[in-house]
């Protein structure tokens, strides 16, 4: 009766293949790459555009006549993994010049993210439902301390553009804050 080899032995060509042809393969991978051309990126000098849909630095975005959107809901500080988002909300004042930052009932008097702890996952800007809080492409956000890595809301705030005025100020686009998130915007007194 022939006997059975044991599967822990292994025949003379898997040997061979082990102590001779592996190796030979091994170098011929770095043979093949050691006549490549050199890709090298000269990334503080020359910054190469990311993609379309990076997700990098947050910005709070703003109405067209300036109002910022955030509303203080703090879904965004819910949905963050990281727990790197802090929102303190309070109610926009009625007064007789009805000073608003935004044209809900609410704003986000406080808004911070710390970026030593942000993973950059883009779930704050999901759950955002007014889509005030989006990513921007800029990527560069390193520092030397932790406390300049806490980005305040004046950091956030998207810059103004021409025709915006900067908040508090009465709502200047609309009747109520359902027109401004349906997209009724009345017409300025200028423009008609």
């Amino acid at each position: 009766m022939a006997e059975e080899k044991p599967e822990s032995r292994k025949g003379v060509g898997e040997q061979l293949k082990e102590q001779l042809w592996d190796p030979i393969a091994g170098f011929g991978v770095t043979f093949r790459t050691m006549f490549k051309k050199v890709v090298t990126e000269q990334y503080p000098f020359e910054k190469v555009p990311t993609a379309p849909r990076f997700h990098g630095r947050h910005q709070l975005n703003r109405w067209p006549d300036g109002l910022e959107k955030c509303v203080g809901c703090e879904l965004c500080a819910w949905a963050c993994p990281a727990d790197a988002i802090y929102v303190e909300g309070a109610s926009n004042t009625d007064g007789p010049e009805g000073e608003r930052f935004s044209p809900g009932e609410r704003y986000g008097r406080v808004y911070q993210i710390n970026y030593a702890r942000c993973i950059l996952c883009g779930l704050c800007i999901e759950a955002c439902p007014t889509r005030a809080l989006t990513m921007t492409n800029e990527y560069e956000l390193a520092d030397s301390s932790r406390e300049s890595l806490i980005y305040e809301k004046s950091d956030l705030l998207a810059p103004l553009l021409p025709g915006m005025e900067q908040p508090p100020h009465a709502m200047l686009l609309g009747d109520d804050e359902g027109d401004y998130y349906r997209g009724n915007f009345k017409k300025k007194e200028a423009d008609q």
